[in-house]
């Protein structure tokens, strides 16, 4: 790729929270502040004025992330890493390797040295936690062991003391130190904790008194008041007395607990789960309160209604999500366990979204409720990949993992094969249809496009380049087509006989994964394996402004009918919500115009009632 001067594109938001991390919801010192792993990067966001700032420096996923008892550092691991931890002056950080490291380090901060080093245990030690009052002491739990540490620095060892457990075989998962660093209680995959004394490192007892938790305890925080909260595996949040380790109440999220996090107040915490959730919880009461909510696997698709920019949805692993694209909160979440939703699609006339699944196959969902209207069974027999509505709403073309493009009518109480096409050989990546319906082009992985006419369902061009095809689109003018895939560029095609008119290269490494062109045609927009958004001109084929912010790996983009706003979505769940420039804007409509979604109308300045009600688009 030659260099360029790429302007900045405008983030307006980002939906995404990597909720399997091990304590890793963090609020900072100064509460504006919440920190949380993403992916490969550390996001701190800015909670009172809705902003992000990225940390990246990681080549892979984060698994542990920790604050510095002043809030001016902070520390994350990624692979070999299991946990660390700072010391109470912030002179040391302690870090724990993983499995097949299994290594205790201790870092001088100030010149970022390691000072010494040991193996943490026989068995895998999975949590390090600082003493609070003094920064020699420290603690490591795993798998069948509790040992405290005694640093000294003078000679560069870890002087051991073997926490006694007399015949208890437990695998802590979790610890808390009491801020008098009198006692130690260590969360278990058993489901209890055990209360050991510091002092002597003595184990002193178990609790709950009534019973283990299922799914074992994940996380726990220290109230000041004395009592503990514990969050488990199968998404309880309970509150536990101090004295008698009774449980004095519960209540239920949806995932396991990763992390609890108290807030200044001390009547109220943050809970972050496995599956992407933030709740808010009134601790009088436990009740928590969702306020946040993303997916945590690849998106494999997103795409907005015709003419209606208010709404998107986005495809992932075990179901479809609905947003509201101002507020990016979400409206609706269809859920199917053990699928993954490869494609999804509005039907042109807004009445169902229509989606391609791993099972093989199609289903029609109501938009406002998300409740199956119907389903075609063995659509294709390895996973419906790919999939596009007609003008008309009356036909469905969809594409499959084994590489056939079918056809199918929709009726109100019928769904007939019209046609199946099989001349891909390996998975359709993008269907695309136009305007007119009479023809439809896909993209495979076997390098091949094909067009197809829809009147006689037969292969009117057909293109052969020595790539995996990723994504397709015409130009709004349907002369052209842009396709990209695992060679790094963008390709431009007639579709009169599908001969190559230029190529342009998208990225300097790996493949470019979507591309996204605006209603006039002067603009598009890229993304792929390097991780950054690009808009371009179509003429010059230069890249005008980029966007850097992606964790991991581009999967979609798609631009907001009013060419407002830029959807980009990447391998790690999360996604980017950007303005694009002023100049690829559409003018706005005059007052009194009407934005159709379906059956329903939206009145500039004044929306339906009914429209307001059945989106949750009400202001």
């Amino acid at each position: 790729m030659t260099e360029s001067c790429e302007k900045d594109l405008q983030l307006k938001a980002v939906i995404g929270f990597s909720g399997a991390v091990p304590n890793g919801l963090i609020l900072h010192p100064d509460p504006t502040y919440l920190i949380c792993g993403l992916g490969s990067t550390v996001v701190v966001r800015n909670v009172e004025e809705r902003s992000q700032t990225f940390l990246q420096g990681h080549d892979n996923k984060i698994n542990c992330i920790a604050l510095s008892p002043s809030g001016r550092l902070i520390a994350s691991g990624q692979r070999t890493h299991k946990d660390l931890e700072f010391s109470k002056d912030e002179s040391y950080l302690a870090t724990l390797g993983g499995q097949d490291d299994n290594s205790l380090v201790i870092w001088d901060v100030a010149d970022a040295k390691a000072i010494c080093g040991t193996t943490a245990a026989a068995d895998t030690a999975l949590c390090v936690k600082f003493f609070n009052r003094t920064e020699t002491f420290l603690l490591t739990a795993g798998c069948y062991h509790v040992r405290i540490w005694q640093l000294d620095v003078k000679n560069k060892k870890l002087r051991l003391n073997e926490c006694k457990l007399g015949k208890l075989q437990r695998v802590t998962q979790c610890v808390l130190i009491t801020p008098d660093d009198a006692f130690a209680y260590c969360g278990t995959q058993s489901g209890d904790f055990l209360e050991i004394s510091l002092n002597n490192g003595l184990f002193k007892r178990s609790g709950p008194v009534k019973g283990a938790f299922p799914q074992g305890i994940t996380c726990i925080a220290h109230l000041p008041d004395g009592d503990m909260l514990v969050g488990t595996g199968e998404g309880v949040l309970a509150k536990i007395e101090a004295d008698s380790l009774a449980t004095k109440g519960t209540c239920q999220v949806l995932g396991a607990v990763t992390s609890i996090v108290v807030a200044p107040d001390h009547q109220h915490c943050f809970v972050g789960t496995k599956v992407g959730n933030m709740y808010w919880v009134d601790l009088a009461s436990l009740t928590p309160d969702i306020r946040y909510t993303c997916h945590v696997e690849r998106i494999n698709c997103v795409t907005f209604p015709r003419d209606f920019s208010e709404i998107f949805a986005t495809a992932s692993m075990n179901e479809i999500r609905l947003w509201n694209t101002r507020t990016c909160q979400e409206l609706l979440r269809i859920h199917l366990p053990h699928l993954e939703c490869y494609a999804v699609a509005f039907m042109q006339d807004g009445a169902a979204i229509i989606s391609g699944w791993s099972d093989g196959k199609i289903r029609a969902f109501l938009p406002q409720s998300g409740r199956l209207l119907y389903e075609v069974n063995d659509a294709h027999k390895d996973g419906v990949t790919a999939i596009a509505g007609t003008q008309d709403s009356k036909r469905i073309v969809s594409g499959g993992m084994a590489g056939a493009v079918r056809v199918w009518s929709v009726g109100e109480h019928t769904r007939t094969l019209l046609a199946s096409l099989k001349e891909h050989r390996s998975r359709i990546w993008s269907l695309q249809l136009r305007k007119n319906d009479m023809h439809a082009v896909s993209a495979a992985a076997d390098g091949s496009i094909i067009v197809w006419d829809l009147g006689t369902y037969t292969s009117v061009i057909s293109l052969v380049e020595n790539t995996i095809f990723k994504s397709i689109v015409y130009h709004p003018d349907e002369i052209q087509l842009l396709a990209t895939g695992s060679d790094r560029k963008v390709h431009f095609l007639d579709t009169y006989d599908g001969g190559k008119i230029r190529d342009i290269e998208a990225s300097d490494k790996g493949e470019t994964n979507c591309v996204a062109i605006t209603k006039d045609g002067n603009y598009f927009c890229s993304g792929g394996d390097d991780k950054i958004l690009r808009l371009w001109g179509y003429e010059s084929g230069e890249p005008l402004y980029s966007g850097i912010a992606h964790t991991d790996s581009i999967t979609c983009c798609c631009l907001s009918p009013d060419q407002s706003t830029l959807i980009s979505t990447g391998r790690e769940g999360a996604i980017f919500v950007w303005s694009t420039p002023e100049e690829i804007r559409c003018p706005p409509r005059s007052a009194g115009g009407d934005l159709q979604f379906g059956t329903q109308t939206l009145r500039t300045g004044k929306r339906s009632e009914r429209c307001a009600t059945s989106l949750g688009l009400s202001s």
